[in-house]
Formats: structure tokens, C-alpha cells, sequence
């Protein structure tokens, strides 16, 4: 059964297109990336599916449902800006405001973080805690609605090399239960863990597998990549040839 189904599909800020003629299927219990440059829709096209954006045409189905009627378990992780830490909450009550009504000390939040892995943390101030940590908070604040699927904007900011592999580890163990869809701009951050891979850059193409090949760098950034990891650059797609037009290059750090 297909988790997502997007068809025809459009969207514009004002006069400025950002999606065009979207189709997109992602099957239930898949564990999705979906990678792009900045400003190529990557985020826009999440708040579509989970319905904080309304499309100009086409529309999004969830489990056959259309957003943003559909009544189907949404859990979403915006991007995490470190804002508003130092707010005197404690993690349980974050946790808790994730379902309507529900008690810090619910069986659900205790529920919540123990699937994060942050049993001991109900009490702990959310400002305490280090950049993953704070994450699998907020991922366990999605959690208490038990959702069917899992959306995280840009989840490994502000996140290091280990956390970022310790996340990726238990998104995967979520898949078994639930559909993932990840949004990164960072390569480097990309886990082989995730099965399959959606470039968007005003258009989007859905590719199955985690490796990245040439055809879909060049779907999501018109261009190979440089990664540069440790100060040192790693071709990992070939050479640039400009005879294929004026496509310059983007390196991440």
C-alpha cells in the first residue's frame, strides 16, 4: 500500500514557482531521504505532504486519504534552529505536548523516550541537553500520537558524525512500524540505511536504494558534487564537463 501519493502537484511563493507537476508514490514502511539543494523545494514539498501548505493544483493522499482532511497519525520534526532552548521546559513536558491533554508523566511520554532511548531524561531541562540529545527529544514529542508516518525536516544539524549515525540506526529500527521521510542538504549526513532516495529541485525523481549515483546528483543539483570532508576534496561522481552547460559546483564541509 503506498504511504504517499502525490499527483500533479504545484506550488509557488507569489510569482516565484517552486514545485512543478509533482507525481510521487512512497510505499508504506519505506525509510525516505529526500535530498535537493537549498531553495529547490526539499522542505516546501514536506509542509505539502503533512498539509501546512495548501497546493495551487494537484493534491496529496495519505493511505488514500487527501490532506489535509486526511485523518491519518502525523508525526513532524521541524528543523531544529536551537531557539528557544533555554525555555524552562523539561523533557517530559515537551514530550508531552505532543498529543492534546497529555500528562509529563504519562505512560505514553515514558513510551515516547524510551523508543529514543532517553529513559532517564523526564525531569532533565531540555536547554541541558546536547544537540542529539535535544533531537531524539523532539522525536519522541512526534512519537506519543503513535504515526503511521514520520516526517523530519533536516534532522542531523547541530548534530556530530556519531550522533548523526546513532539517529540514522534508530530511524531505521522506526521503519519496520512506520513510513520515515528524512529531508537533508547535506550529503555527507546521508546514512545507507535509508532504502530508498527522492531529488527535488523543482522537479522530483523518486530512485530505489541508498547509493547515489551520477543521474541523481544531477537530478537534485544539475551538476556533480564535490564533497569536501576534513578540509579534503573527494570526487565522488566523475569529472565536471561543462560541454553539458553552465553547471558549477557545490562542495559541503
Amino acid at each position: 500500500m503506498n504511504a504517499i501519493e502525490i499527483s500533479n502537484l504545484s506550488f509557488a511563493y507569489g510569482k516565484t514557482p517552486v514545485l512543478s507537476n509533482v507525481n510521487l508514490e512512497i510505499e508504506e514502511n519505506d525509510f525516505v531521504a529526500i535530498i535537493g539543494p537549498n531553495g529547490g523545494g526539499k522542505s516546501t514539498l514536506m509542509r505539502l505532504i503533512v498539509g501546512l501548505l495548501k497546493p495551487q493544483s494537484g493534491d496529496v493522499r495519505l493511505f488514500g486519504e487527501k490532506v489535509p482532511t486526511a485523518k491519518v497519525a502525523v508525526g513532524y520534526v521541524p528543523q531544529n534552529t536551537n531557539r528557544n532552548i533555554e525555555f524552562p521546559i523539561t523533557v517530559g513536558e515537551c514530550v508531552a505536548l505532543g498529543k492534546a491533554g497529555l500528562s509529563p508523566k504519562s505512560p505514553e511520554v515514558a513510551a515516547a523516550l524510551a523508543k529514543v532511548h532517553m529513559e532517564g531524561y523526564l525531569e532533565r531541562r531540555l536547554g541541558e541537553l546536547s544537540g542529539g540529545e535535544r533531537q531524539r527529544a523532539l522525536i519522541a514529542r512526534s512519537l506519543v500520537c503513535n504515526p503511521r508516518i514520520l516526517f523530519l525536516d533536516e534532522p542531523s544539524n547541530n548534530i556530530d558524525a556519531a550522533g548523526q549515525e546513532n539517529l540514522y540506526n534508530m530511524l531505521a529500527e522506526f521503519s519496520s512500524a512506520m513510513t520515515i521521510v528524512v529531508v537533508t542538504h547535506d550529503l555527507m549526513a546521508l546514512s545507507n540505511r535509508v532504502k530508498s532516495i527522492v531529488c527535488v529541485n523543482k522537479s522530483v525523481h523518486y530512485h530505489e536504494g541508498s547509493s547515489l549515483t551520477r543521474e541523481m546528483i544531477t537530478d537534485a543539483y544539475g551538476c556533480e558534487v564535490d564533497l569536501i570532508a576534513h578540509g579534503i576534496p573527494h570526487r565522488v561522481l566523475g569529472s565536471h564537463d561543462h560541454a553539458y552547460g553552465g553547471c558549477c559546483e557545490h562542495h559541503h564541509e
